[in-house]
């Protein structure tokens, strides 16, 4: 099959299974996978959301729980990274928010890279229409600096849209600062970030290379996750995307964020 191939729904549901499958075997057995643009096409988005929805329904039949939701691919530079040049969305869950463990357990990645980013955490529901920044701005309680933690299931991340999408957004983990700044405090656009791998500066940007503003980024996703008919909750925590290139995260690494305004953060990945 190939991704113009016209397939009915059950073909499609045979592709949905098979692709989950192969993502949640390299999950379970630690093991990265071949990708799946094999079953899905590297064109069909569509197709990889769904794949996308069965592993979270997966997740949450197994007891997770959804507590927000990642923006990925926004930074050109990290679109540069993996040949795409759309932005992509994931699902946070429960046990991937790792801020307040002594160290990052390196045992539950596969090749995971690390990369700066401003969180929202949201004060009201986004379910209504969304045109503009400001339209999410009065939704957003605080934000704190983060570290999001990538990881693709996929070997040697050798990914394509659909890839990445499809293996929600190659999430893996996140790391929250402590500082909380609401937005009367500090504007997200403004923000400049410098990235640190055991003590030495390995990545720089600033807002400006997360969608043009990572608010854009909040408003993009707000309007996508309320036409997917699951949009953005109050209390949610958003990771809006990339200020710069991401950097690979090894065990024994020290990786630290500074991000003007919110602060650092830091996550020291175990052995």
């Amino acid at each position: 099959m190939t991704p113009n191939d016209p397939t009915t729904a059950p073909d499609r549901d045979a592709v949905v299974a098979a692709a989950a499958a192969r993502l949640e075997a390299a999950e379970a057995e630690r093991a990265p996978c071949a990708p799946v643009r094999d079953l899905i096409g590297e064109t069909d988005i569509a197709l990889a959301y769904a794949v996308q929805r069965r592993l979270t329904e997966n997740r949450l039949a197994a007891g997770a729980r959804v507590v927000g939701r990642k923006i990925g691919l926004t930074s050109p530079a990290v679109q540069r990274q993996l040949g795409v040049d759309q932005p992509d969305l994931g699902v946070l869950f429960d046990d991937m928010d790792v801020s307040g463990l002594a160290e990052v357990p390196s045992g539950r990645l596969l090749q995971p890279k690390a990369e700066a980013e401003v969180a929202f955490v949201l004060g009201a529901d986004l379910d209504h229409e969304i045109s503009g920044v400001d339209d999410v701005r009065a939704a957003v309680s605080y934000a704190v600096a983060a570290l999001e933690i990538v990881d693709s299931r996929i070997a040697d991340w050798n990914i394509k849209i659909t890839d990445t999408v499809a293996d929600n957004g190659s999430s893996a983990l996140y790391v929250l600062g402590g500082e909380k700044l609401t937005l009367a405090e500090f504007e997200p656009v403004d923000v400049v970030m410098k990235l640190y791998s055991d003590g030495e500066l390995v990545s720089e940007g600033d807002g400006a290379a997360c969608l043009g503003d990572p608010l854009l980024a909040l408003a993009w996703l707000a309007r996508t996750a309320r036409e997917f008919g699951s949009p953005l909750r109050a209390g949610q925590v958003v990771l809006s995307g990339a200020l710069g290139p991401m950097v690979p995260a090894p065990p024994g690494s020290v990786i630290r964020a500074e991000i003007s305004s919110l602060g650092s953060v830091t996550a020291a990945f175990s052995r």
